[in-house]
């Protein structure tokens, strides 16, 4: 069933540099990366900047590590940690926590981290096409055997498997990892879009990646479409597959897989909100909300979108995270300075309450 809920604009914030990544800190606190090196901490309840790291490179990815306090991040090739206990209010790489370099070479750098369930591993992905992982409890860094022809922009632990991962690369490719052993367990390869579409001529990168709590996997590609893959599926009560627990993940079977064409430019970012309902952004700010229906394997599997929106005032969207009854996007605006959009969960009908605030 779809959701009766949807998302009204209600605010911009606007700051110097553009919005390269996004993600949800601790006690209701937004995390926002920028690509003149920077990383403001905003208070949810009062959209202000309550602390602050600077004089970095690009920052590509956040994190936040809520057993220890602790944020992650990317920059160029090295991942670093900050504790936000500190009564500093502006921090900078002096301040680290820790500081690694994962990146083979200066200009091999990290797109993108993510945290595991257990909070004692960080997986991340390199310019190189490497996938690894870094074991929080003595930063030992371990890189999978296999890794992306081309550019690896997304990393995903699979919900409740601790142990594996999934990336999607500029090649096209899903991996799937076995991370204690670090060797790939599966893979699909996507095939470019039918010509007869007016983006076949666009690469079918692999943009955005997430995985559903149950298991169910999307990936958002440069050509437009989506690639949904249900058979790692568990139990729920969406009416989808169901699996009992198995050896591994089986979310890159090819008979639980479908690819729409949803949108007429790249999908940057996704996320899910429930076990079936996926939120999607295009570059140029299309929001639109998929319900994945119909079950594994018997092709009946489908993504159908519910509602659509477009953004208000970004230009080009990087990155864009749910944090608790907010939608938040970030980007550019048409002068190449930041703009952050925070939209509210709403009734269909809501009215527009919204305001911009400028951030010098």
């Amino acid at each position: 069933m779809a959701s009766e809920k949807t998302y009204a604009f209600f605010k911009t914030l606007k700051i110097p540099a553009q919005v390269t990544c996004l993600a949800a800190g601790g006690a209701g606190q937004l995390l926002v990366g920028s690509d003149d090196g920077s990383v403001r901490i905003y208070d949810l309840s009062t959209l202000k900047v309550v602390k602050a790291i600077r004089d970095l490179a690009s920052v590509s990815s956040v994190v936040w590590h809520s057993q220890s306090g602790c944020l992650w991040l990317a920059s160029g090739r090295s991942v670093m940690a900050f504790m936000m206990s500190t009564d500093k209010l502006i921090l900078t790489v002096s301040d680290a926590h820790h500081k690694l370099d994962v990146g083979s070479e200066d200009d091999d750098a990290v797109n993108e981290l993510t945290m595991n369930k257990n909070g004692d591993q960080v997986a991340f992905c390199l310019d190189s096409g490497v996938v690894g992982v870094i074991n929080l409890c003595n930063n030992e860094v371990r890189r999978m055997r296999n890794g992306h022809d081309s550019v690896c922009g997304s990393v995903r632990f699979v919900p409740n498997r601790p142990g594996e991962l999934v990336s999607g690369g500029y090649d096209s490719a899903l991996l799937h990892f076995d991370v204690l052993q670090g060797k790939l367990l599966s893979r699909d390869d996507l095939r470019p879009m039918d010509s007869s579409s007016g983006l076949a001529l666009s690469p079918s990168f692999i943009l955005s990646l997430d995985i559903s709590s149950t298991g169910v996997l999307a990936a958002g590609t440069a050509d437009g479409r989506i690639y949904v893959g249900t058979s790692g599926e568990r139990s729920s009560g969406a009416g989808g597959a169901r699996q009992n627990r198995r050896r591994k993940w089986e979310g890159l079977r090819s008979d639980g897989r479908i690819l729409v064409e949803v949108a007429r430019g790249p999908v940057t970012a996704m996320a899910f909100t429930s076990p079936r309902e996926l939120l999607t952004c295009t570059l140029l700010g299309s929001i639109t909300s998929h319900q994945i229906c119909g079950l594994t394997g018997n092709g009946g599997l489908t993504a159908r979108s519910v509602w659509n929106r477009n953004a208000e005032d970004i230009f080009k969207v990087n990155a864009m995270v749910v944090c608790g009854n907010l939608l938040v996007l970030g980007g550019l605006q048409k002068d190449g300075t930041g703009i952050i959009e925070i939209w509210e969960e709403r009734g269909i009908n809501a009215t527009d309450t919204s305001t911009t605030t400028n951030e010098e």
